[in-house]
């Protein structure tokens, strides 16, 4: 015999569906006619057939909302939330990589049909008697094969165990008095009818096995008992009988959870309340070291927590990981578990084993009301021993409005990641601009930058990004700001400019660079000079190559050119000018004598440094003159 209970419980139990009495499933709502036509069909049929029917019902769906939907465009999003995380890759929706919607729809639609369609090839005609309720035909099969009542099926179950999932009471009125001596058989799960019963939230059959016998402690193989299941499934009724009939409050499963664990979980308050009449143990733990208090907090049932800690709970206790309530709560964003904990005084800066404060993982959830109220609460200095502020997180994740919200409560835009936290990260990063330019975030680095913002701290020079990526605005409000153009690649040392290097690609970034001072007179020192240059070696790195001009264009090297005074050509450049007849002007504008102006114009950058060049303009001089001083003529693009 094939249960059609087993398959529903196991479906009720992974979904978590089936609270209380009123879950019920009865047998007269199920109606397996319905399913008959199927029954000579194999899998793969039943399975095109759910998929097609899923796929019509999601296009009636959308055909109605259409119909239902408001005339005219839609409104204009305000403020769109900016990406959470890293980029990823695109979520390109195929047959390997369906909607989800879609493939929620047809799994629960083949996993229906599969059900029915396997319980009513294989289910026996006393399963179906007991479904249906239908107490004059098990008498008839009672009398007429007693011996059906106790053959187990193949996962152990009886007709009473089916009697008592379903709760058809006075089915389990007959086979009890047919067999009093199965109230207590167990299936090869060790289940009860009683824990079935209990399990579905069926009172009535509950009070009933509890009054003829049933073992009100006897566990599964999970070592959850009646009361355990009667509270994960939450039935105040069911729970009062288990208690009145001496069900011990304090057993656990095979993962430590009390019954008390499930009741704070599901925030059933008066089901709480009655545990703890009843001896229930505030400080049980599981086996994540985790306590009622702290499952309460995590599912953001802030009458049970404060129920609890008028019991004696202690509102700062912590799991195995160093999380405390209060930080679980602020993770999972429960406004109003996090204010009551707050008012029980639980302390905002106890922090996890890997040294976070609920500040932090408030900030990483974008929960910005959580946020505020932390702030105030939140010790800079325990921020600092932590070895990672909340700016770090807000600008990693691009959480703008809270980024703004810290940087007006005084947190330090300079602060640096502890040498633990940077190690982490290929690059070394330390500064929260250095996320916010990594992540392209234009407004958030201005902010930063607006508030004092150092650009010149991290190990790799965040300008260095923005020229690699192409990024010109990201790189002029980094100039502007006082990014060293002249900035080094500390991986790969070399006299050529890093910056120059990287930023080949784009003339306008290339000028921005040169008109601010990054130096090019490093791009013409060659140690070969006019002799031969050895061959480039296969192996030989990218820099190196670059630095002796294999690869620069002819209106890159007639732009440096004009940032630079007496420049001498290596045999190397030389061959790439001559190798085109339209750069022999370039050829010529290398060799002297160079124009007094040109001179001049040089030699007042360089008395001037890199660090003034960007105070030329405040000089009372013709905008024309300033114009010339702060860079060269325009340039024909590549």
């Amino acid at each position: 015999m094939v249960s059609l209970g087993r398959a529903l419980m196991a479906d009720s139990r992974v979904s978590n569906q089936g609270n209380g009495a009123g879950s019920n499933m009865a047998a007269s709502e199920v109606n397996l006619e319905d399913f008959s036509v199927y029954a000579h069909l194999t899998d793969e049929e039943l399975l095109q057939i759910a998929e097609e029917r899923s796929l019509s019902d999601k296009h009636q769906q959308a055909d109605t909302d259409q119909r239902s939907a408001p005339r005219g465009p839609p409104p204009e999003p305000r403020n769109p939330e900016p990406p959470t995380d890293p980029p990823r890759p695109e979520h390109i929706q195929n047959c390997a990589n369906p909607p989800t919607n879609c493939l929620m729809a047809v799994r629960t639609t083949v996993n229906v049909l599969f059900v029915f369609w396997f319980c009513c090839r294989e289910s026996s005609p006393l399963l179906k008697v007991i479904m249906d309720g239908d107490a004059e035909a098990l008498m008839d099969l009672v009398r007429q094969r007693p011996a059906s009542l106790t053959e187990p099926c193949d996962q152990g179950w009886v007709a009473l165990h089916e009697a008592a999932f379903y709760g058809q009471l006075q089915c389990v009125r007959i086979l009890l008095r047919a067999d009093p001596s199965s109230v207590n058989r167990c299936t090869l799960k060790n289940e009860t009818a009683l824990l079935l019963a209990a399990l579905r939230g069926n009172a009535s059959c509950v009070e009933f096995l509890l009054k003829h016998g049933a073992n009100v402690n006897t566990a599964n193989k999970l070592r959850e008992t009646p009361l355990f299941l009667a509270c994960e499934n939450p039935n105040e009724e069911v729970v009062e009988l288990l208690l009145r009939y001496g069900a011990q409050v304090n057993l656990s499963s095979s993962q430590g959870e009390s019954p008390l664990h499930e009741a704070c979980r599901h925030g059933a308050l008066m089901i709480c309340r009655r545990l703890l009449d009843a001896g229930a143990n505030l400080k049980a733990r599981n086996v994540y070291q985790i306590q009622p208090l702290f499952s309460a907090a995590q599912n953001g049932n802030a009458e049970t927590l404060q129920l609890l800690v008028q019991r004696g709970a202690d509102v700062n206790e912590q799991a195995g990981d160093g999380a405390s309530p209060l930080y679980e709560a602020c993770k999972n964003g429960h406004f109003p578990v996090v204010q009551a904990l707050l008012t029980l005084k639980a302390d905002a800066n106890r922090a996890t084993n890997s040294d976070l404060l609920p500040l932090h993982v408030a900030v990483r959830k974008n929960h910005k009301r959580i946020v505020s109220l932390l702030i105030p609460l939140t010790s800079r200095v325990r921020i600092r021993t932590c070895g990672i502020s909340p700016l770090h997180i807000a600008a990693d994740r691009n959480r703008d409005e809270i980024l703004e919200l810290l940087i007006e409560s005084g947190f330090d835009v300079n602060a640096e990641l502890s040498e633990e936290h940077s190690q982490m990260y290929e690059d070394r990063r330390s500064t929260a601009l250095y996320f916010s330019v990594s992540n392209g975030n234009l407004e958030a680095a201005e902010t930063l930058l607006e508030a004092g913002a150092n650009p010149n701290l991290d190990i790799f020079n965040p300008l260095l990004i923005a020229v690699r990526l192409g990024w010109t605005d990201m790189a002029e409000l980094l100039v502007r700001y006082g990014a060293d153009v002249n900035a080094q690649m500390s991986t790969q040392p070399s006299s050529f400019p890093s910056a120059i290097l990287l930023g080949m690609e784009s003339l306008p970034i290339l000028k921005l660079l040169l008109d601010n001072g990054c130096d090019a007179r490093l791009c013409f020192r060659c140690e070969y000079g006019l002799r031969p240059h050895p061959a480039v070696a296969p192996s030989r790195r990218p820099i190196e190559e670059l630095s002796c001009f294999c690869r620069i264009s002819g209106p890159i090297i007639s732009m440096l050119l004009d940032y630079v005074g007496h420049a001498h050509l290596c045999s190397r450049l030389l061959d790439i000018l001559e190798s085109r007849s339209d750069w022999a002007s370039i050829k010529l504008k290398a060799a002297p004598p160079h124009p007094l102006m040109q001179l001049c114009r040089l030699k007042i950058r360089f008395l001037l440094g890199v660090q003034r060049l960007k105070l030329i303009h405040t000089l009372p001089l013709p905008v024309r003159l300033i114009r010339f001083l702060r860079g060269a003529r325009e340039h024909v693009s590549v």
